[in-house]
């Protein structure tokens, strides 16, 4: 008995260690990961609303450029949302109604699109509702996991990111293939319906959050105080210039909807082999997780991003195979080279971005956690705004339209080019672990203990990471991981931490 018991103890701690990277496996931190979970499998209209805008609704480039950009807008003001769930909380609780109320709107905009929607303006309020959705209940879940982020140790961080972006890309996995099977066998409406029974998980977990009561009413000096730590913040060297560097890092210009449309209507990918490519593109971002986690996350920040952004820029021509139908000269079919070139693109993606989360968690000092995470996030959903705007005025300057491709190679090595951008300023990220210095500017400023807002609810210290995707990626792609979009991996976005 005594050994059966022993035996079962080390099974948990094994399934703790390599399951969960060392985190305990509350009941918390499972409704946490489900709402991570959900953000993923909502992949499964990704495909669906690509079509819908293309075909259903006849929508240029740069009209779906334009609509995306509107859809993208919640992602660039979530500190707005940190603020409103400290400051005013709900039936008594800052977490849990928010999450349940993200949930329910999530259901009423997928609903919508599967029964109302008909018109360019109505996609756009309902592929927005979406959008807000997933920001709301990303930011419940960011104040989460940041506070918990802050407290591993440099030779530990990045388990929490590593997990929670685990959770998403499972979620992905599973609706990857599907995506494009149900795209090719059901309506788009049919696919929207289906998708809108998953927010309602997120509603049903909010119930696992932990947090106790809140008594109190609505306090302006309490926002006030918040306000005045995270400008303390904000104007700190050592966050700033982190700060800066990731924003131009992801600003350079991208050609994800001139390439959705190059593989649907001049290589004529249908939506059963898209889906392939979104379950290839899945699997290869586990396998960019666990490189990282395994090989990767005690590597110097510098470095790591120097490295990463020059290999993609390199990988990211290989698209000019395609564009100029090279592969077909070399004696490979359009859709092996679109599936090679998509997985490894991928990892390299997902490897460039688990340090910007890293990096972007360890940046946050104490007391403002959560607001300061969801400002980092806003400037680089707000890069990712201005990489997608850039990519479709380039797209618009160079003629290239949905029937016209010349001069999409041109359009490939712009945009990959421009990706080395940022390297003159790889000195602005810190050279070892930037807590340290953000320390070393608190005491010297002696920001007093006491005026520290805390942003959590007592009890409700759990783990979590941060960007979702329900619009898909664009927006918080990295550069890299934007690549893999290009073979159709990502529908002309979507809305996606």
């Amino acid at each position: 008995m005594i050994a059966s018991q022993s035996g079962l103890d080390t099974i948990k701690e094994s399934l703790k260690e390599k399951v969960f990277f060392g985190n305990e496996p509350t009941s918390e931190l499972i409704a946490i990961l489900i709402v991570y979970f959900v953000q993923g499998i909502l992949g499964l209209s990704r495909l669906a609303v690509s079509f819908f805008l293309k075909d259903q609704l006849a929508l240029s480039p740069a009209q779906v450029a334009a609509l995306m950009g509107i859809a993208a807008l919640p992602w660039v003001i979530k500190p707005l949302f940190g603020f409103l769930s400290d400051g005013l909380p709900l039936f008594g609780y800052r977490r849990r109604p928010y999450l349940i109320l993200s949930g329910l709107m999530g259901t009423a905009a997928w609903l919508s699109l599967a029964t109302l929607v008909n018109t360019a303006w109505a996609a756009t309020g309902a592929i927005l509702l979406s959008s807000l959705s997933v920001a709301i209940s990303d930011v419940i879940v960011d104040s989460l996991v940041v506070e918990r982020a802050r407290k591993e140790s440099l030779s530990d961080s990045g388990s929490l990111q590593s997990l929670t972006w685990g959770a998403s890309s499972v979620g992905g996995l599973i609706t990857a293939y599907l995506s494009g099977w149900l795209l090719q066998h059901f309506s788009n409406q049919t696919v929207f319906a289906i998708t809108a029974t998953f927010p309602l998980l997120v509603s049903a977990v909010a119930w696992f959050i932990a947090e106790e009561s809140v008594d109190s009413r609505p306090d302006a000096s309490t926002v006030w105080n918040q306000i005045k730590q995270l400008r303390g913040a904000v104007t700190q060297k050592a966050i700033w210039l982190p700060t800066a560097f990731i924003f131009i890092w992801q600003a350079t210009p991208s050609a994800d909807s001139a390439f959705f449309y190059f593989t649907t209507n001049e290589l004529g990918f249908q939506p059963e082999f898209l889906g392939r490519v979104r379950l290839v593109t899945s699997v290869a971002s586990l396998i960019g997780i666990w490189l990282f986690q395994r090989f990767l996350k005690n590597l110097p920040f510098r470095s790591l991003m120097g490295w990463t952004t020059v290999i993609s820029s390199v990988l990211g021509m290989s698209a000019l195979l395609l564009v100029t139908h090279t592969n077909r000269t070399l004696g490979i079919d359009d859709h092996w080279f679109s599936l090679g070139d998509s997985l490894i693109l991928t990892v390299m993606g997902q490897i460039a971005f688990m340090p910007v989360l890293v990096l972007s968690a360890r940046l946050c000092p104490e007391g403002v956690e959560a607001t300061l995470f969801a400002l980092l996030m806003s400037v680089f959903n707000l890069a990712g705004l201005l990489s997608h705007e850039l990519g479709a005025l380039l797209t618009h300057l160079l003629g290239v339209t949905e029937s016209n491709f010349d001069k999409l190679w041109l359009l490939i090595v712009i945009t990959n080019a421009s990706s080395l951008l940022p390297l003159p300023f790889l000195g602005w990220l810190p050279a070892a672990d930037p807590q340290a210095e953000i320390k070393a500017a608190e005491t010297h400023k002696s920001l007093p203990r006491a005026e520290l807002f805390e942003h959590h609810s007592p009890g409700s210290m759990s783990e979590q990471p941060f960007l979702p995707d329900l619009l898909p990626e664009f927006i918080r792609t990295p550069l890299a991981e934007r690549l893999s979009k290009r073979m159709g991996s990502q529908p002309v976005e979507e809305p996606a931490e």
